[in-house]
């Protein structure tokens, strides 16, 4: 469940904008966190960039601002922007391995097209 900002006047645009961690992302997070003595609290954020025109950038979060939407999977917190939430609304992180690696993916509904790493996408 989305924690609201205290700021009432974004209170109902929270209400309406959802990111969430899957347990499998949840559990990489916390693996990483545990290794580098920080807490579990992934940042994901949109930047301009990339081979498609937005870039995500993940990295672990030191706090949490006022303003951002924070998710929560099994203890692990999941820290949005709000600038990068129009972009992320009903996303999906997940921590994904293969043959070809081991990566955090996001699955973004709001994205008409991305590169084939998966690591930029445009709208």
């Amino acid at each position: 469940m989305a924690r609201l900002a205290p700021n009432a006047r974004r209170a109902y645009l929270y209400l309406m904008q959802t990111v969430d961690l899957t347990p499998s992302a949840a559990a990489r997070v916390a693996f990483i966190a545990s290794k580098q003595g920080k807490p579990a609290m992934l940042r994901l954020s949109v930047e301009g960039g990339g081979c498609s025109g937005f870039q995500y950038r993940f990295g672990l979060a030191e706090g949490i601002d006022t303003d951002d939407l924070v998710t929560e999977t099994d203890g692990v917190k999941l820290v949005v922007d709000p600038m990068s939430l129009d972009l992320l609304d009903g996303s999906h992180v997940d921590y994904v391995e293969s043959l070809g690696g081991s990566a955090f993916r996001v699955t973004n509904p709001n994205a008409a097209s991305g590169c084939g790493c998966g690591a930029s996408f445009s709208v």
